[in-house]
């Protein structure tokens, strides 16, 4: 049972805090301001609205209309923008492509993820760009391919198709949340609930049509 229980019922202690006037939503519900934020919880941003979250050593600005999953060394943006301030080298990944402060120095960067155009723009401090090797669609030796540097004060564009191959299926704000996020955790805290409504009991709530 302790397997199919989502962590934050189990009392972890929240990762980050996250500041919201309205209009954003965690793992399908919405948020107050002040909420607190665990590993693996999905931040959705609606149309006008936008989102701070503060960790240790990172604050991690989530602009209207975005999407992405919190980890606590990286933010996995699904589509939309952040903008990130660390002295933790606190990293975004956007498929396979994944920004990397190159020091623990005090570092400001922007990552915007629309129509399959990944966008980096290096405000204080240098980003190194990485990506995960595609098996299958081996990305073409070239700089972009081997990751490069965005110094500070420039702007760099990657393709998704060309660097990661086929581009995952897009999750728009304003819309249901893609639910093969946060099924596992929804569906262990639904068993849980279940089993202790009716005692514990050694029936599953396979089908509407048993009792």
């Amino acid at each position: 049972m302790v397997i199919l229980v989502p962590l934050s019922l189990l009392g972890q202690n929240p990762s980050a805090i996250l500041h919201t006037q309205g209009g954003v939503w965690v793992n399908g519900f919405e948020a107050k301001d002040s909420s607190a934020i665990f590993t693996g919880d999905l931040v959705e941003t609606k149309q006008g609205f936008s989102a701070t979250l503060n960790l240790e050593g990172s604050t991690v600005q989530i602009q209207a209309e975005s999407v992405g999953k919190f980890q606590d060394d990286v933010f996995v943006l699904d589509h939309g923008s952040v903008a990130v301030g660390t002295s933790k080298s606190y990293k975004v990944r956007v498929h396979c492509i994944t920004v990397v402060p190159v020091s623990n120095e005090w570092t400001q960067y922007e990552v915007t993820d629309v129509n399959g155009t990944v966008q980096v723009a290096a405000r204080k401090s240098d980003v190194r760009i990485e990506h995960e090797a595609n098996q299958k669609k081996p990305a073409p030796e070239t700089e972009e391919s081997r990751g490069t540097i965005v110094h500070e004060g420039e702007q760099k564009s990657y393709s998704e198709s060309e660097v990661c191959g086929a581009p995952p299926e897009l999750t728009r704000a304003g819309t249901n949340i893609n639910v093969k996020w946060i099924a596992a955790g929804a569906g262990g805290a639904g068993i849980l609930i279940w089993l202790l409504l009716h005692g514990g009991g050694a029936k599953s709530p396979i089908s509407a049509s048993t009792p």
